[in-house]
C-alpha cells in the first residue's frame, strides 16, 4: 500500500458587499488554497496557519464556523489535503520569498468569487469549495435576514 502524503490548508475567505470572496494562490497554471505538508508534531490546523503565513504573510484568521474541517479526496499518487475555513477581517495577503527557494511559492494570489474560483482550482478542490461556501453562504444570508 502506498503511503499517503497529508498536507493541511485554508479556505480563506472575506465578505465584499455581503458576498464571501476566496484567497487563491497561483504558481505556474495551477490555482490552489494555502496548504502544505504536515511536519512531525504538528497538527493538522498548526500545519493550515504556518502554511497560510508563510505563503501569504496573513498573521489574523478567524474560525468562524470552529476548527471544523474537510477532506480531499486522494490526488496527485496519494496526497490527501484536509483544510479548514478561516475569515479575513483585515489586511490583504502578501508573497514572501520561500527560505529553500529564494522567491515566492506563488506567482499570483487573487480573491475570487465562488464561480471564478469553482472555474479556476483543480477538480479535487472543488468538494472544499463547495462545501465551505455552503456554510459561509448560510452564515451571511442568516446575518442578512436579522438585520432585515
Amino acid at each position: 500500500m502506498k503511503k499517503i502524503t497529508r498536507s493541511a490548508g485554508l479556505v480563506v475567505y472575506k465578505e465584499i458587499n455581503n458576498q464571501p470572496f476566496y484567497l487563491i494562490l497561483r504558481a505556474y497554471r495551477n490555482w490552489d488554497f494555502p496548504k502544505g505538508t504536515v511536519q512531525n508534531g504538528e497538527t493538522d490546523l498548526e500545519t493550515a496557519l504556518r502554511e497560510t503565513r508563510e505563503e501569504t504573510n496573513l498573521q489574523k484568521v478567524e474560525f468562524p464556523f470552529g476548527p471544523i474541517s474537510k477532506d480531499t479526496e486522494i490526488y496527485s499518487k496519494g496526497k490527501i489535503g484536509k483544510f479548514f475555513i478561516a475569515q479575513l477581517k483585515e489586511g490583504e495577503p502578501t508573497l514572501l520569498p520561500s527560505p529553500e527557494l529564494g522567491k515566492p511559492e506563488h506567482h499570483e494570489w487573487r480573491w475570487a468569487s465562488y464561480e471564478e474560483a469553482k472555474k479556476l482550482l483543480p477538480s479535487y478542490l472543488i468538494p472544499i469549495l463547495e462545501w465551505a461556501h455552503s456554510l459561509i453562504s448560510t452564515s451571511l444570508d442568516r446575518e442578512k435576514n436579522k438585520l432585515g
